[in-house]
């Protein structure tokens, strides 16, 4: 019956697994894709969106950007399950009069929405976004406002931890996996040594016979056998 293998060849890879799911900064956040979420649940007063926004950047993130529809369905999902769920959530998003379009704070590119109230002409001057977490439809609203009931942050992976982890996780599994297998043949060598010496194995060229006779002795022997050829 194969042994068991042993504890200590298991702990580096249960070590790997482990630091592979600790993307995020802490188990407060949310992984989903490439993003880590925080749903600061707090209640506060604010004069401006920037005031709101500092209540992301003082945790190492932004406000919270959406970039397709799976994301957007995550966060309704995820609010109605793990975090409080207030009516609206205030999007990162500002209008930029310079180029009459809307952007996201964390500089991301505009790649989705869902508007439910686009309309043509619209006067949009200190708009922002709400996303409204019953329908998952976002909607506009004036930035100035006084409270917020919570506030959502994104961050982004870090790119050492994006792009690398999977790089230093093959390099140490190749590296573990090198000395498990040295480890394995090292094993087998000292049995099969150890099993010689048990057994007494010795040899061909020590169990080979030795004559009793030296070189020179044998060619005197083979001129006198020589030598009574002849005279007999």
């Amino acid at each position: 019956m194969p042994r068991a293998a042993p504890p200590a060849l298991l702990l580096p890879l249960l070590g790997l697994a482990a630091a592979a799911a600790a993307d995020c900064p802490s188990s407060t956040w949310v992984q989903f894709q490439d993003s880590c979420y925080i749903f600061l649940q707090e209640a506060i007063k604010v004069e401006s969106i920037e005031d709101v926004r500092n209540q992301c950047t003082n945790h190492g993130a932004d406000m919270i950007s959406i970039h397709n529809e799976e994301e957007n369905a995550f966060i309704l999902d995820t609010l109605k399950k793990q975090w409080k769920d207030p009516a609206d959530i205030l999007l990162g998003m500002f209008f930029d009069t310079d180029d009459a379009s809307f952007k996201w704070f964390d500089n991301s590119n505009m790649t989705f929405n869902k508007w439910s109230d686009q309309e043509d002409g619209e006067e949009l001057v200190d708009t922002c976004a709400f996303l409204h977490t019953k329908t998952g439809d976002w909607k506009k609203g004036n930035c100035e406002v006084s409270s917020v009931e919570g506030t959502l942050c994104k961050a982004a992976i870090p790119y050492e931890k994006k792009y690398l982890s999977d790089n230093r996780i093959l390099i140490s599994a190749l590296v573990i996996a090198g000395t498990v297998i040295l480890t394995v043949l090292g094993a087998v060598v000292w049995f099969l040594y150890k099993r010689s010496l048990d057994s007494g194995f010795t040899t061909v060229f020590s169990t080979a016979h030795q004559s009793p006779y030296n070189d020179d002795c044998v060619l005197v022997v083979a001129e006198e056998n020589e030598y009574d050829i002849q005279f007999n």
